[in-house]
């Protein structure tokens, strides 16, 4: 017998957090469905300092526990599980989930009047040879969460955008150098962390160079570099890889259900309502997002305040 619910969010990071705030504060009965702890992919952040209202900044994985300690207050439910697939019904949704519990994982299925998706990204890879082989032993996708095996080591970071730079600034407190490998001619993060790791001793940087292989033995020990304007091939002595090169949408469940963008995101209104009826995404899954803490607490508000709409003008 499946539990039912009028709104069912998928993904707790702040759009998710947010949604879930605004959606138990106006009575309706939630569950927020999420496969990592509160913040999502937030809490790899070591220092959050543009979310407004933290002049001093405050750590992703704080402001998540207390976005989600704020909404559970309002009587948001939160269930820990993996969605697997979601079908639309005359009047209602089916979610299909795997939840996580302390003796293993449990089927379950859920049926909701609305459902917003905001299960956000996870890290691109850069596909090349010897990744699949090191991740975990000197390959990392997030520097907050790995630092320690990079401690006292030369790495070099795929990325040169505001992840890249926001991890070799927190790295470079422990790290004997850091060199960042950017594909493109020049560096696209914001101006103040281009500025902050341009005058960091510690941190060299390689722009219009690709990384073509990652090698090594039981551990990382170099990767093979491409100057793209040079046509020139190089070698780097390296003791540990970091990858922070984009995202790719957390959409693969959906099976063709919902309309998508060419990179897999999802295609919303301006009510963030996506393809189907009901169904409403939010953050980074959705087509053309800013990709901000802050801008997915707003989408999250938006999605809200849609859904609410619809289950009101559906009953």
């Amino acid at each position: 017998m499946e539990e039912k619910y009028e709104l069912i969010i998928v993904g707790c990071g702040p759009a998710g957090l947010a949604a879930g705030l605004y959606a138990a504060r106006s009575r309706l009965k939630v569950l927020l469905l999420g496969d990592v702890a509160a913040g999502g992919y937030m809490r790899g952040i070591e220092h959050v300092e543009n979310y407004p209202g933290f002049a001093d900044g405050i750590s992703g994985a704080k402001l998540g526990l207390e976005m989600m300690k704020q909404a559970i207050k309002y009587g948001l439910e939160f269930k820990l599980g993996k969605v697997e697939g979601i079908e639309m019904h005359n009047d209602y949704k089916l979610i299909k989930a795997q939840l996580i519990k302390s003796g293993g994982q449990e089927q379950a299925s859920y049926v909701s009047r609305a459902v917003i998706i905001a299960g956000g990204a996870h890290p691109k890879k850069l596909g090349v040879p010897g990744e699949d082989e090191f991740m975990g032993n000197g390959l990392s996708y997030c520097g907050v969460c790995d630092a320690p095996q990079f401690s006292e080591r030369a790495i070099a970071l795929a990325g040169g955008g505001d992840a890249g730079l926001t991890e070799a600034l927190y790295l470079a407190r422990m790290t004997s150098q850091i060199t960042i490998i950017e594909l493109l001619p020049k560096l696209n993060a914001s101006k103040i962390l281009q500025e902050r790791v341009l005058d960091n001793p510690k941190i060299k940087i390689l722009c219009g160079t690709r990384i073509e292989a990652i090698a090594g033995d039981d551990k990382v020990r170099k990767v093979h570099l491409l100057d793209e304007l040079k046509n020139k091939r190089t070698e780097l002595p390296v003791g540990g890889v970091l990858v922070r090169i984009g995202l790719e949408p957390n959409t693969e469940y959906l099976n063709g259900l919902l309309s998508l963008d060419d990179q897999g995101f999802l295609l919303v209104n301006e009510e963030l309502g996506t393809s189907a009826p009901g169904i409403f995404a939010a953050g980074d899954i959705r087509h053309a997002s800013a990709r901000q803490i802050a801008t997915a607490v707003g989408d999250g508000v938006t999605a809200a305040l849609s859904a609410e709409r619809f289950i009101n003008l559906e009953k």
